[in-house]
């Protein structure tokens, strides 16, 4: 799949772009199958996270490529390392991991606004997340993005469901602007996403989404990608998800050369 300077220039600008039709219809399908393979059995990463009384459910699973064959497939086979090598003008694509993301029909649960690099253990700049539903997305159950808040650092990263930050100590990093109060003036973008299509958004990219309103899931499927300059930032706290140990196995600093982060593409 070829992908335009426009679409490059576009991902460092804004800090996300679309790609219409990444995965045919079979890999539809062999996500899909994957999705409902991992809802059966959950993984270790395994969380809800919406409330109790929600009446739909909103479903997370991590780190599950080497035990769903379906998501292997798709990471190591599909064009999506491809097209995150062009976006990240990298040499290297490293897999950080995967992410499964389920929405069932009436969720209320709002993925608040968010980076996801802090939430990370790892540092540097060149990097991209892709996050594909197989199911039709409405414009209003879509993801969101502020264009151009991957450039603007680091800031505070909380928990979703109760505003808590365990990342870092208070006061430590910025804290997110309120950009609902004035969508306009943060250049919030989105798409209605058909299955096959894919957003690829930088780690430090602002994103959110609202609930799913209606009878329609939203299963979505995320692979994270590290580019040339990614390398190991051990936390002093649990990461999400987290590599307990990884500390002991890679250096801080080093890159992140370990059987748990496969390189997908390499053009050294």
């Amino acid at each position: 799949m070829d992908i335009s300077a426009e679409s490059i220039e576009s991902f460092w600008r804004d800090g996300v772009v679309i790609v219409r039709g990444l995965f045919t219809p079979e890999e539809v399908e062999i996500i899909a199958a994957g999705i409902e393979r991992n809802l059966a059995n959950p993984g270790p990463m395994f969380k809800v996270a919406s409330t109790p009384n929600d009446p739909g459910k909103f479903v997370e699973d991590f780190c599950n490529w080497q035990r769903i064959p379906e998501f292997e497939k798709i990471a190591f086979e599909s064009k999506a390392a491809d097209v995150a090598a062009a976006l990240m003008s990298s040499c290297q694509v490293r897999l950080f991991h995967d992410h499964m993301l389920v929405k069932e029909p009436g969720t209320q649960q709002v993925t608040p606004w968010h980076q996801d690099q802090p939430y990370y253990n790892v540092d540097g700049f060149n990097n991209c997340s892709m996050w594909a539903p197989v199911d039709p997305v409405a414009i209003e159950s879509t993801l969101e993005f502020s264009r151009g808040s991957h450039k603007k650092g680091w800031l505070m990263p909380r928990t979703f469901m109760d505003n808590q930050a365990k990342w870092f100590p208070e006061g430590t990093l910025e804290e997110l602007p309120d950009i609902e109060s004035d969508r306009d003036s943060h250049g919030v973008i989105g798409w209605a996403m058909e299955p096959g299509d894919a957003v690829f958004f930088h780690m430090l990219t602002l994103h959110h989404a609202y609930g799913v309103p209606g009878k329609n899931r939203r299963r979505a499927f995320s692979l994270r990608f590290l580019g040339d300059d990614m390398v190991h930032a051990p936390r002093e706290w649990v990461t999400s998800p987290n590599f307990d140990g990884l500390n002991l196995e890679i250096p801080a600093g080093a890159p992140m050369e370990h059987e748990l982060f496969p390189v997908l593409r390499n053009s050294h």
